[in-house]
């Protein structure tokens, strides 16, 4: 989901502008600073996912400005950092996809809602569910809260995106449908699916990189 183009204006603008700069710093408040701080590892995970991030976003499809598709990657970092570490990293990626001129400035905050604070939120709500509901177990947390979690979080922001375009006037209901909504569902099995393998990766080999992912929880006590 992204909006290449100064598509939306007026209330919902500043609607986008107010929701995704408050989400931005109550998760600059809440980081971790002292541990990122501190840990080299996670600073070099942070960086590198980050980076990583920029990279996936380059590869989108779409036919009218702002119904554009991409993969979002942010379901592994929301499980790999927390909600809060999650939202930055994301919206370090969106500033450098936007410095590269891929992006627009006066989107940059719609993006930042669509494509990072919504599906963060989705995600951690996932997570968050499943924790509650579900006794720890690997394979629950792997198909769960990665495949299926990332597919709710498409879903979230792909339709957040749409639900702006259309409130505003900017396309109609049946266009947004036809060139966007009815795609949603091909890239939510993607989605989950990219998540899923990067988590199993990381959950079997590279669990300490994992802050939401206890392996004596998850694998040593079954």
């Amino acid at each position: 989901m992204n909006l290449t183009s100064d598509l939306i204006t007026g209330f919902w603008f500043w609607f986008a502008q107010a929701g995704y700069f408050s989400a931005l710093a109550i998760a600059l408040w809440f980081a971790p600073w002292k541990t990122l701080f501190s840990n080299r590892q996670l600073q070099h995970l942070f960086m590198g996912t980050t980076v990583a991030l920029m990279v996936l976003w380059q590869m989108r499809a779409g036919i009218s400005p702002g119904l554009g598709i991409h993969f979002l990657g942010v379901t592994v970092l929301t499980l790999m950092f927390g909600w809060d570490l999650a939202i930055l990293s994301a919206s370090a990626a969106l500033l450098g996809t936007t410095l590269m001129g891929q992006e627009s400035w006066n989107g940059f905050a719609v993006n930042g809602l669509c494509t990072i604070v919504i599906p963060v939120i989705a995600s951690y709500g996932v997570l968050r569910l499943v924790e509650a509901r579900f006794p720890p177990n690997f394979f629950v947390y792997l198909f769960l809260c990665a495949f299926l979690g990332a597919g709710f979080a498409t879903l979230c922001g792909g339709l957040s995106m749409g639900f702006l375009l259309w409130i505003s006037d900017v396309y109609t209901g049946t266009k947004i449908h036809h060139e966007y909504i009815q795609y949603l569902p091909l890239i939510m099995f993607p989605e989950g699916l990219l998540n899923g393998i990067i988590m199993t990766g990381m959950m079997v080999f590279y669990p300490g990189w994992i802050r939401t992912f206890d392996a004596k929880k998850y694998i040593d006590e079954q």
